[in-house]
């Protein structure tokens, strides 16, 4: 089989292509990604020599480059996106140009060469937040709340309306937060360990009361790797970690681990439209494919922990670039 994965140079895509040529040896993969700014070549330098691997940098709303490189393709996997809240909320203009034009784009070229699968990697930031209790499910109506959500839940009625006008053999999923290994440091929980391990504060929106149901980045792959293969077309899936962690909870237990103490948390003021709560209904993919998550969220951390410890050849030039840059994001 040969997949077209989009965005592969990015956290989750670059695992995920790990994932499948690791457990896959017959597969072949085709990386399409812009490298901006989040996207890294050194995210993959363990697999760039394979001959079932190929590299194209080009962004999803370039028509003339996804046609091309959807020859003889057999399914596609869209992991590219804009996928910073903070960044949307100063210009949504770039997550409106790949998320909706890009995600129309891609569509259409996968559309012309009759492709088998399209998997579209979404967000559960779609659905808008939740109170104290209860869980999304794949029927919750969509209400996003920040610019870059929006752009995620107007691509996700694109792939819905080909696969409803052109029965477009296209599936949605929907994850909750993922960390892990080559998560780019301003995403919340790299940045709070990378900036302990420097001996810097660790910034929390407000009172570090909001929740986050958070997905080990390995289960991820394996449950959209389930989906590609057994997931029904025209369905969507949520995938979630059953992880849910307030901030301060969760920051509290890096610190742990760490053995750092409380002092180097620094509160800040809480960004606009800041969702309280997401959580994830999961007995979908359970119950249709078998998927559940595997890592708790303390094996996962400590795990991501010992990752960014052992590899600051990789965090470490980021790092500078972000603070040379002063952008101050702060994760999700």
């Amino acid at each position: 089989m040969k997949i077209l994965i989009t965005g592969g140079c990015g956290f989750i895509g670059s695992n995920f292509i790990r994932h499948i040529l690791n457990k896959y040896p017959h597969y072949e993969i085709i990386n399409l990604d812009a490298l901006t700014y989040a996207g890294n070549l050194e995210n993959l330098r363990d697999i760039e020599e394979s001959p079932r691997y190929s590299f194209i940098r080009g962004r999803i709303e370039g028509a003339a480059t996804v046609k091309a490189v959807m020859k003889g393709v057999d399914c596609v996997v869209n992991f590219a996106a804009e996928s910073h809240v903070d960044r949307s909320i100063l210009d949504a203009q770039p997550f409106l140009t790949t998320n909706v034009i890009g995600t129309h784009i891609l569509l259409e070229a996968a559309r012309a060469v009759s492709i088998k699968r399209f998997i579209h990697i979404s967000t559960d930031e779609v659905y808008g937040t939740l109170g104290d209790e209860g869980k999304f499910t794949e029927e919750t109506p969509l209400r996003p709340n920040s610019p870059y959500s929006a752009s995620k839940a107007s691509g996700d009625l694109l792939v819905r309306a080909f696969y409803e006008t052109y029965k477009f053999p296209a599936i949605i999923v929907r994850p909750s937060n993922n960390y892990g290994p080559y998560q780019f440091p301003e995403k919340f929980i790299p940045l709070m360990i990378t900036n302990l391990l420097e001996g810097k504060p660790i910034p929390i929106y407000g009172r570090g009361e909001n929740v986050r149901d958070w997905l080990f980045v390995e289960d991820n792959c394996r449950a959209i790797d389930a989906i590609l293969h057994d997931g029904k077309v025209g369905e969507i899936y949520n995938v979630g970690g059953d992880g849910e962690k307030r901030n301060i909870e969760l920051a509290k237990k890096i610190l742990a681990i760490l053995g750092k103490d409380d002092s180097y948390i620094t509160f800040v003021k809480d960004r606009p439209g800041h969702d309280f709560r997401y959580a994830l209904n999961n007995s979908k993919i359970e119950g249709e494919i078998g998927w559940r998550p595997s890592v708790k969220i303390e094996e996962g951390l400590e795990k991501t922990i010992h990752w960014y410890k052992e590899n600051e050849w990789w965090w470490m030039p980021l790092k500078e670039r972000l603070s040379a840059e002063s952008k101050g994001f702060w994760g999700r």
